[in-house]
């Protein structure tokens, strides 16, 4: 279908990045792989580049665009070129946002150069091992100091995506008690230096899929805070927490969206040179009824995706919509990429293969950023059920 909602700016943006890929990116990418992490000093060309300031305020040093539709981009084309930027996608479409909203000018005079630049890289800290989505019950707790000067952080986290090569870590931590009323009530945002004494950097995760996502567990132990990395106001964390979930869960729809688009190119491009039979693997009927019905299944996803970017950069995009958006793309791709997978016969199986890596990237689609199952109650409620 016919895509309407990029401009020849963006259009320019994309091939400038296609080039950057190819260049930067695809020759070194199975070493990042076989190594599970994306070196750090990548971080800065793609600052150079770019691509972390795009939203930010040209005071700071970015561009001042206020749009996702760069980040949609930076997903379609790494997935085209089966590639990715590690870890380095929760600096942008998840921390940017909290910054942006709750920091007080002397904190962006502070943390945004950085941020642009590549060398103040961010990840943001809110799963424990005893709670995923069940955030209030978080353990974690920062205690102010009787000086008032700085906050004692003591607790852990896990599967904290961006956690070993981050700078700055957006750690959520309980400041006082949950109310009977309310269980949100007192849990707080700091922006952690990672090289405070008594921060540590544990077990780099072992995952199924997205091998180069530097995944970890955090631990905090009379960690010493100083009360001015207090992000916005103290107890008031939920609230802020629950406003960027719009964001993240179109980050995640999108990013499926790329995944089963550039899943349905490998498949087309691999049956149409492969040979079974003396023909071509895409000569059969199966085979084309198979991408015909990928493709049909992914225009719905595009025009999904598309309306959700817009309503986004509109400010209109509710916690329904995402919800809705994220379940129906993510739980889409999945059927996608696995049938593109069968396609590819024995050899989809094979990591050296583009499809096989997409096919374990994406299962996570339907897990972070709120299960599918979440999303279904959010959807429900929102219908009034």
């Amino acid at each position: 279908m016919l895509r309407t909602i990029y401009t020849e700016d963006h259009e320019a943006f994309r091939d400038t990045l296609r080039s950057f890929i190819e260049a930067e990116v695809v020759p070194h990418f199975e070493e990042w792989y076989a190594n599970g992490i994306v070196p750090k000093e990548f971080y800065r060309k793609l600052g150079e580049l770019g691509v972390f300031g795009i939203e930010v305020p040209e005071e700071f040093g970015g561009a001042g665009e206020e749009t996702f539709k760069y980040e949609a981009i930076i997903a379609e084309e790494c997935a085209r070129a089966g590639v990715s930027f590690g870890g380095s996608g929760v600096h942008v479409n998840l921390c940017l946002p909290y910054l942006m909203k709750y920091c007080t000018e002397e904190q962006k005079q502070r943390w945004l150069p950085g941020f642009v630049d590549g060398t103040n890289m961010f990840a943001i800290a809110m799963t424990e091992p005893g709670t995923g989505s069940d955030l209030a019950g978080m353990k974690t707790t920062a205690k102010l100091s009787d000086d008032g000067t700085h906050y004692v952080l003591n607790g852990s986290k896990t599967f904290i995506t961006g956690g070993v090569n981050a700078d700055r870590v957006i750690v959520c931590a309980r400041t006082s008690p949950a109310t009977a009323e309310d269980r949100r009530f007192g849990i707080s945002l700091f922006v952690v230096d990672t090289t405070l004494p008594g921060y540590e950097v544990g077990r780099k995760l072992d995952k199924l899929g997205l091998k180069i996502s530097d995944t970890a567990e955090l631990s905090f132990t009379d960690v010493k805070v100083p009360a001015e990395d207090l992000l916005g106001e103290e107890n008031k964390g939920f609230g802020y927490l629950g406003q960027n979930l719009p964001q993240e869960r179109l980050s995640i729809a999108n990013g499926a969206y790329a995944q089963a688009k550039a899943a349905i190119a490998f498949a087309q491009e691999y049956t149409e040179q492969r040979n079974i039979f003396g023909k071509p693997v895409a000569s059969f009927q199966n085979t084309k009824f198979e991408l015909a019905a990928c493709k049909a299944k992914l225009d719905a996803m595009e025009s999904s995706v598309d309306r959700g970017i817009e309503l986004h950069d509109a400010g209109k995009l509710t916690a329904a919509d995402a919800a809705s958006l994220k379940l129906f793309c993510t739980e889409a791709a999945s059927d996608i990429i696995d049938r593109c997978l069968q396609l590819h016969g024995g050899y989809g199986y094979m990591n050296e293969y583009p499809i096989a890596r997409l096919y374990a990237d994406n299962r996570v689609n339907r897990i972070y950023g709120g299960t599918s199952e979440v999303m279904k109650t959010i959807i429900a409620k929102d219908m009034g059920l």
